[in-house]
């Protein structure tokens, strides 16, 4: 699939098959993830492949104790190298590059994940403290976040989105001045859905119009 396809489609997945994700698709999701963008490309991230079951269940538990982790084929968890990144970029690169560096890598491991038919979900909330020790990470190498990946086992529907015009503005923040301009002239889906609404706001219209009439006994 395209990546448009691939980032509309995917979806969080927290039902799994017991069917085991190839290591040669294991391995194209961390490529994925390895040639995410970070800051000044200091690349400190580092990916944990969690594959023994005693060791997910471990990591579930931490995580809230959401037992549906456990049941995934494998888990990643990615960890920050804070101290590369203060070397850098001193207090920012630790506390805000970091974190920026690991999602993107993330979000690239999940669209490959979905692009190969794998399955997956972000799992931020974490015991940290527990995940450091469970997984022996050194001083300076902070966990971001749990990924967990396996064949899907169930098909959610889209979630609910705001429109484009609810989350953009043009030049400045706020002000029904900063919204989108040139409705006419966007193409692709964007211009269907504005023409869907309105064309269903002109048959409703039209019908009430019947209504208040006559012309509708019903």
């Amino acid at each position: 699939m395209d990546v448009y396809e691939c980032i509309k489609t995917r979806r969080t997945i927290r039902k799994f098959k017991d069917i085991e994700v190839p290591w040669d698709n294991v391995c194209k999701i961390l490529e994925a993830g390895k040639s995410a963008p970070s800051a000044g490309n200091i690349q400190n991230w580092k990916f944990i492949v969690i594959k023994d079951k005693s060791a997910k269940s471990e990591i579930a538990e931490y995580c809230g104790n959401q037992l549906w982790i456990a049941r995934a084929s494998f888990l990643i968890c990615v960890v920050a190298d804070v101290d590369k990144a203060r070397r850098f970029y001193g207090i920012r690169g630790e506390r805000l590059y970091s974190g920026q560096n690991c999602a993107a890598a993330a979000e690239n491991m999940l669209l490959m994940a979905h692009s190969l038919g794998v399955g997956g979900a972000w799992i931020g909330y974490m015991e940290e403290d527990k995940i450091i020790s469970s997984l022996t990470l050194p001083k300076g190498i902070r966990p971001q976040c749990i990924l967990a990946f396996g064949y899907p086992a169930e098909n959610p529907p889209a979630p609910p989105k705001y429109t484009l015009e609810n989350v953009m503005y043009f030049r400045q923040f706020g002000g029904q001045g900063n919204r989108i301009q040139d409705i006419p002239q966007y193409k692709g889906e964007f211009s269907y859905k504005i023409k869907g609404a309105i064309d269903k706001t002109k048959s409703f219209a039209q019908k009430l119009n019947e209504k208040l009439l006559g012309k509708d006994e019903k």
